[in-house]
């Protein structure tokens, strides 16, 4: 089966103003807080924090690949090996297993340690081969049995030791992917510690450090597409319109409302990202398939985020599952965290919304996000519906399990802010670690 990601990427490489949207899953959170990646659960424990289990995570990812809206599933190494290899997960579906093929040191988040609260140092615990074919040295038959794209990661904090020691190592890793027929795409987070650049500067500051490095890199060993922080309709444009072959995509960045994810994610699009990873906002919501099937109508321009958010809600109610936060909360938009540790604080404009009446039903989006426009394959059959209810999608998948997210007030936002963004050089080492941690839910 071709995948959706290859068709996508070729539509939207023909036709920029295709309205091709690429989505995925990120998943591959075990390789930055360990045992708190899958969740808090929500079983009481007389005030013990205790966490959902890796297989509890894993099965999420099936539910989301076998719903058929995402185009990647980004995961672990580890967890590509169980469902790639072990289980074929990804035989016979649109969607593209994705490991991170990379973990620099501002995600290394165990519990107690101070490593974020230091400039980011490049690190890499997968090997290409493993994600490849399951074991070192792949025949070149095998490399096409497990995942072939992987997600590389760097962090540029202005400091030019640290970052002449980023470049070598993306430098050897591109060397390495080409030689053996490994496609990546490129995460970019923003600045982990104080860099001495006016915080207005930074993103244009990121956007001269990408297309400087990838300009001497020629098409064979250059990135299926970018994954960047959203800093807004200037600095996406000015990316987006300098090279047309250069695709590029968002993170996520913290939980935060249901408003914050939905309304980024159609600024985003708005702006020229045609890429949108979500990692915690998918985890961390009521129900992950009913989260996405709406990322999926958002970006087909079949709703927009504030209608999102009251259907959104109504879905939750017909499947019986407690919202977080009530609705007038839930429309909120609110400063996040844009990166597990970068610190960046980004807050999406709000539009004007009153709180009415829940949406009127949609119609479902076909599998992958097929898009009615001239550029796209129009052969595959339209999703069903299940008795006429446009949440099918939804309601034909085993009920998933309900996440729960650790919400920040207001109160424990940090104190160290300029222009809304942190001001680093003003923390302390123990300043800037309980900042990352706060923001990524993980407590102080």
């Amino acid at each position: 089966m071709i995948k959706s990601l290859d068709r996508k990427l070729a539509a939207i490489h023909a036709n920029p103003n295709c309205g091709e949207f690429i989505l995925a899953d990120a998943k591959d959170a075990d390789m930055a807080t360990g045992l708190g990646a899958p969740g808090q659960s929500p079983e009481l424990h007389a005030g013990e924090v205790r966490f959902k289990t890796l297989e509890q995570y894993r099965e999420q990812m099936r539910l989301i690949t076998r719903q058929g809206l995402v185009d990647i599933m980004l995961m672990s190494a580890s967890s590509n090996y169980a469902l790639t290899f072990g289980e074929r997960l990804f035989d016979g579906t649109a969607v593209t297993p994705a490991i991170r093929a990379n973990d620099t040191t501002d995600i290394h988040l165990a519990r107690g340690s101070s490593y974020a609260a230091e400039a980011s140092r490049p690190f890499r615990t997968a090997s290409i081969d493993h994600a490849q074919c399951g074991h070192l040295d792949c025949s070149p038959e095998e490399r096409t049995r497990g995942a072939n794209l992987g997600l590389y990661s760097v962090t540029f904090n202005n400091d030019l030791r640290r970052d002449v020691e980023t470049l070598e190592r993306f430098h050897a890793f591109r060397e390495e992917a080409e030689r053996k027929g490994f496609r990546y795409f490129l995460e970019v987070f923003d600045p982990n510690v104080a860099t001495g650049l006016d915080p207005a500067i930074v993103p244009h500051y990121l956007n001269d450090m990408i297309t400087r490095m990838l300009a001497g890199v020629a098409p064979a060993g250059r990135p299926d597409f970018l994954k960047i922080v959203y800093h807004g309709p200037k600095a996406m444009e000015e990316l987006v319109r300098f090279d047309r072959n250069l695709i590029v995509g968002i993170l996520g960045g913290s939980s935060g409302t249901t408003r914050d994810a939905f309304q980024l994610l159609a600024d985003a699009q708005k702006y020229g990202a045609k890429v949108a990873l979500f990692g915690r906002k998918i985890n961390n919501a009521e129900n992950q398939l009913a989260f996405v099937q709406f990322l999926r109508l958002i970006v087909d321009g079949q709703i927009g985020p504030v209608d999102a958010v009251k259907a959104y809600h109504a879905v939750l109610a017909r499947l019986g599952v407690a919202p977080q936060r009530r609705l007038e909360d839930d429309l909120k938009v609110t400063t996040q965290s844009m990166s597990y540790a970068g610190g960046g604080l980004v807050t999406v404009p709000a539009q004007p919304a009153a709180v009415g009446p829940t949406a009127s039903p949609l119609p479902s989006p076909s599998s992958n996000g097929a898009h009615a426009c001239s550029c796209h394959d129009h052969d595959k059959p339209a999703a069903t519906h299940a008795n006429g209810n446009s949440f099918s999608a939804v309601f034909e998948q085993p009920k998933p399990l309900v996440t729960e997210s650790k919400l920040t007030s207001a109160s424990e936002t940090p104190s160290f802010q300029v222009n809304g963004r942190p001001d680093f050089a003003r923390m302390t080492p123990t300043d800037r670690l309980a900042y990352h941690r706060q923001r990524l839910g993980l407590g102080r």
